[in-house]
């Protein structure tokens, strides 16, 4: 496993690792290496405590002449290589014949080591892996977060399937002004076949990357690959948020749709399913770093137990990998649950299923390592209500199949004490069913319409009457299916409080700020040509009673401007199915045209959304909601 550290939620994301990671800053930093040559003696200087990131993503280095420091404090402490730090004071002393200073502020940085160093030192900082001066939003401050607002995306385009990545300008409101995204697509074997820059427009001004189009543009063969994405000029947020939709080409009637805000690597991910018998599930392992994931490193093993799978293969840098589940692990058939153990290679993982004829993707989601049982958790105070709920959308039973099950997401959750609260579009209960105290390697999936007639939602909770701990990082996959014609879809989120105005610990959590999150702003795309989409808005509430809500549904233009908007109201505990087209008709609907999308707008409650597309033979995506 690389040995790196990226994103904690008590300090948030480390930026030198985004630094050091950048595929711009990886071909220069891999070109000092080689420049160093087999001779050189290294020591190092390690100002900020990034040793173990830099030289866990490159390798080529030897540091074989020490580690040093600034801080007295740590003289003559582990310094994690069989030695102990030494005083930067006394590099001279050294017999290195060169120092590898891991700052990327060059001139300070000579001046420094240039009191304490020999002439015949030299002196190798990571000023020249630096991003352009054009490519920062903050100029004066190199390790800014904004200067680093990338991620990446599943890219695929050839006979079958196609991909469309959909987002906005939420920077500009922030008041960002010339934003541009700069993209560099690789191919499977992790080779650059596209790279530009584009003027993302206004603030709100609509974004659209489609797979079809870029192919067209830069004349490629069929790629099944990633994107990278870099935000410049961002301002009030770092993170990346995106709806990435894939759909079939000529006959092929799939669709599916998965969304991105995340872009650090972990060591674990869950809501992997087995296949199930008449299904093909094909992870997509994306190598997120300019170094090789080599043989063995990444493995799958069945949820809770400690067999392990490993992939057989190299994968280069930058590279994807096709893998077939069945084939690596023939011995587990859905609902067992699958564990991914990826070693902070991966940013974030997709899988595939293949299913009487036709093709779904989904993401898998991040398993915690900093989580433990809390107790206090169990003991809420009533003004918490029920707590941590996890709703979810439970389409008409009628036509729909809706599977739920429960995902152990920390690595030292043993049990799920969980049950599901059922309610109608109108808010009002109309069942309930206590799921049991799950164990970590549970092998269940509950069948939500057959607890219900209703159309309406379903919140997933903890229930302690069996005993059992919880952690507040609940989640569950979904599964659903039209009974008619056989098209799919699957999500998988997690719990939070909502709306309450006492707070617990960061929850109720707002999409800015600090809580209690009490307010709304989803991003809804407009369906694309031949296509209409649509939201499925919960309005969930850990404490009882309450108004409905008061939202608003602007409709803007690809510019960002907007165009109409209308209100609609949503009882506590209730839930709609928003149609665009439906609610604006279809000439507004043409005049926000493409990259046009809706913003979902509250200040009176926090909503929780699905969206999806729907085709026109009857196909249908679905998957949870971002909002900026």
């Amino acid at each position: 496993m690389l040995d790196i550290s990226t994103f904690t939620p008590q300090r948030g994301g480390n930026v030198f690792y985004k630094a050091i990671a950048h595929p711009l800053a990886a071909s220069r930093i891999e070109k000092l290496a080689s420049d160093l040559g087999g001779d050189a003696r290294l020591a190092v200087y390690d100002p900020d405590h990034e040793a173990s990131n830099f030289f866990a993503l490159y390798p080529a280095f030897q540091p074989t002449y020490g580690f040093f420091t600034h801080r007295s404090e740590e003289v003559g402490k582990d310094d994690g290589r069989g030695g102990v730090m030494q005083p930067v004071v006394e590099i001279a002393q050294s017999d290195a014949t060169h120092i590898l200073a891991l700052s990327f502020d060059d001139a300070k940085t000579r001046s420094r080591l240039s009191r304490v160093t020999r002439g015949d030192q030299q002196i190798i900082t990571l000023g020249g892996a630096r991003l352009p001066e054009a490519m920062l939003s903050n100029k004066r401050n190199y390790l800014d977060k904004l200067n680093f607002a990338t991620n990446f995306a599943f890219f695929r385009d050839d006979d079958q399937l196609s991909t469309r990545l959909v987002a906005a300008n939420y920077w500009g409101h922030y008041g960002a002004t010339n934003v541009r995204y700069w993209s560099r697509l690789y191919d499977g074997v992790g080779r650059v076949i596209a790279e530009w820059e584009e003027h993302i427009g206004s603030p709100g001004a609509g974004i659209i990357i489609d797979s079809q189009d870029v192919r067209k543009r830069f004349a490629l063969p069929a790629f099944c690959g990633q994107l990278f994405l870099h935000i410049l000029g961002a301002r009030g947020h770092d993170t990346v948020k995106y709806a990435l939709d894939i759909y079939g080409r000529g006959r092929d009637a799939s669709l599916s749709v998965t969304h991105d805000a995340n872009a650090w690597p972990s060591p674990r991910f869950a809501t992997l399913p087995a296949p199930d018998d008449d299904e093909q599930i094909i992870l997509w392992v994306q190598n997120s770093h300019a170094s090789p994931i080599s043989v063995g490193e990444i493995t799958l093993n069945r949820m809770g137990e400690t067999r392990e799978y490993p992939v057989t293969v190299e994968i280069p840098a930058f590279g994807t990998y096709r893998l077939d589940v069945g084939e690596l692990m023939p011995d587990v058939k859905w609902p067992v649950q699958l564990e991914l153990r990826a070693g902070n290679h991966i940013v974030r993982p997709r899988y595939e299923v293949v299913q009487r004829g036709l093709t779904r993707i989904a993401h898998l989601n991040i398993e915690r390592q900093d989580l433990k049982p809390d107790p206090t958790i169990a003991k809420m105070p009533s003004w918490m209500g029920r707590g941590f709920i996890m709703p979810f959308p439970v389409l008409d039973p009628a036509r729909y199949t809706t599977f739920l099950q429960p995902n152990p997401m920390s690595e030292e959750v043993t049990h799920l004490p969980v049950r599901v609260d059922l309610f109608d579009r109108q808010g009002r209960q109309v069942g309930q069913e206590f799921l049991g105290n799950l164990p970590r390697h549970h092998a269940a999936a509950f069948a939500m319409h057959d607890l219900t007639p209703h159309e309406g939602h379903g919140e997933l909770v903890y229930d302690f009457r069996d005993g059992g701990a919880a952690d507040g990082w609940l989640h569950a996959m979904l599964r659903y299916r039209d009974r008619t014609n056989g098209h799919a879809a699957e999500t998988s989120f997690g719990a939070h409080i909502f709306n309450t105005l006492m707070t617990w610990r960061n929850e109720p959590q707002s999409y800015t700020g600090p809580p209690p999150g009490l307010t709304t702003r989803l991003f809804l795309k407009l369906g694309q040509a031949g296509m209409r989409s649509f939201s499925h808005l919960i309005y969930p509430t850990s404490l009882e009673g309450g108004t409905p809500s008061e939202t608003i549904l602007h409709l803007m233009a690809r510019d960002g401007t907007e165009i109409a908007q209308e209100a609609i109201h949503i009882a506590p505990s209730g839930s709609a199915i928003i149609w665009p087209d439906e609610i604006f008709g279809s000439e507004l609907i043409g005049k926000a045209g493409e990259g046009g999308y809706v913003l979902i707008r509250d200040m009176t409650c926090r909503l929780f959304g699905y969206h999806g597309q729907m085709n026109g033979k009857a196909g249908f995506s679905l998957d949870h909601m971002f909002g900026f």
